[in-house]
């Protein structure tokens, strides 16, 4: 399976960008996906996940509150509405998608997407 971010993009300060994470070549719709970021010199960190149905959500308390995690499985796709945005978002975002666990690490999940940039302006 192959999972491709989209949707980054240069944004001032209290705007607002939408990511995408698109499902090729696999099922999507019985996975856990989560989004994940990284900002230069930092580590990857989490960001939010979503379950196989769409019924449970997780966010970092960085970003609860103004960022949205959905899924459509009729397109395979996850989305990742960030709204207010700040100076410290700034960050590579990457979609993953794991086997079943629901959680905060990313060594248990199997398959990444390439990471779309995501730029706020101060």
């Amino acid at each position: 399976v192959q999972l491709q971010a989209s949707g980054g993009g240069l944004v001032q300060a209290g705007g607002s960008l939408r990511l995408s994470c698109a499902a090729f070549g696999g099922t999507f719709s019985s996975h856990v996906v989560g989004w994940f970021r990284q900002a230069p010199g930092k580590e990857r960190e989490f960001v939010s996940v979503i379950s196989a149905s769409g019924g449970y959500k997780s966010y970092a308390d960085s970003v609860k509150g103004r960022f949205t995690i959905s899924r459509d499985n009729r397109k395979n796709t996850v989305y990742l509405q960030m709204n207010d945005l700040k100076a410290e978002d700034t960050a590579v975002y990457y979609c993953a998608r794991s086997t079943g666990y629901f959680g905060t690490n990313t060594n248990r999940y199997a398959y990444w997407g390439q990471g779309t940039l995501v730029t706020v302006s101060s």
